[in-house]
């Protein structure tokens, strides 16, 4: 496969801050080492600064059911179908938080639910190309009985609208492309695998579950 190359392939010549807000945007200036030996010429790439993030794929094995979020997004606007988008509960990290308290902080400002286990799916880049942001994404066990409605911050303008779907109506969604973001295809793939080992081990837990209550 040849050498490997990191960051110290990377010459840094300069960086630039051309609109610094909610996001930053970079300029940088830059040359690397090439695969077959020497440097590139000096380059110009235009970086999207952002937060990491953290997705929650929210998964109730007893009913085999997944939680959906419904909201607007800008990004979206001139989407032919719709700029309202069904998504898994997400959210940026702040820096004094670890990503499994984002995780159970987002599911219950977006969906109003108590996150069980959580299991870390991946770690990975949505657009390397042209943004640093990486988002982690978890599997969250949730009981989806009584879940439902609208919830968000409302000081950062969100309205949430959240669905309970069935796995395969979920999957239906997906191949319709009606689930078209990384979080979904990420999420839906990893739980098709796992899905019956999962439903195993609930049904496993559930009479020790209901002998823990009854002795409460």
């Amino acid at each position: 496969m040849g050498p490997t190359l990191n960051r110290d392939d990377v010459e840094l010549i300069t960086r630039d801050t051309l609109y610094k807000g909610f996001f930053r945007l970079e300029a940088l200036e830059l040359r690397h080492r090439l695969f077959e030996g020497g440097w590139s010429a000096p380059m110009r790439r235009e970086v999207h600064n952002r937060h990491d993030a953290v997705g929650v794929l929210l998964y109730d094995p007893e009913r085999d059911a997944l939680i959906l979020v419904e909201q607007f997004r800008a990004g979206a606007i001139d989407d032919p179908h719709s700029p309202w988008k069904l998504e898994l509960v997400a959210g940026l990290v702040d820096k004094d938080e670890t990503l499994e308290n984002v995780a159970r902080r987002e599911a219950q400002e977006e969906a109003g639910c108590q996150v069980g286990q959580l299991t870390r799916l991946h770690t990975y880049y949505p657009s390397p190309g042209a943004c640093n942001e990486r988002v982690t994404l978890f599997c969250g066990l949730v009981d989806s009985q009584g879940v439902g409605g609208v919830h968000g911050v409302e000081d950062e303008n969100e309205d949430i609208r959240v669905h309970v779907v069935s796995f395969p109506a979920a999957w239906q969604l997906l191949e319709q492309g009606r689930l078209d973001n990384a979080m979904c295809l990420i999420g839906l793939h990893w739980l098709a695998g796992q899905r019956a080992s999962l439903r195993a081990a609930s049904q496993r837990a559930a009479p020790f579950n209901k002998d823990t209550k009854r002795t409460q």
